[in-house]
């Protein structure tokens, strides 16, 4: 009798793990899955950054790409005319629209 029991709650568990394996899948598809796609996007952004662009930095601080150093993955911004401050490209979040000319 005691093995009938045994072999009866091997059963139960693998039933109670699917709601779980079921939330984790959920879990990746809703969470994790979005957020690497949005990172590989910003990390392509940044490095696809040319002189001119303009961007907004992690701070809210809004220029426009006026040199890029690769060796030192830094680049100046033009915040105000005859003002240039150099940032990580890590600390670009993003592009502005271009004004209409």
């Amino acid at each position: 009798m005691n093995i009938v029991l045994a072999q009866g709650g091997g059963g139960s568990f693998l039933i109670q793990l699917v709601p779980i394996l079921a939330m984790v899948a959920i879990f990746y598809f809703l969470v994790i899955r979005p957020q690497q796609k949005r990172q590989k996007e910003l990390e392509t952004m940044r490095n696809n950054l040319k002189n001119g662009d303009r961007v907004v930095t992690e701070g809210g601080i809004y220029g426009t790409v006026a040199g890029i150093n690769e060796k030192e993955n830094t680049l100046h911004l033009l915040v105000a005319p005859s003002v240039k401050i150099e940032f990580s490209r890590n600390a670009i979040i993003g592009l502005r629209d271009q004004p209409n000319k």
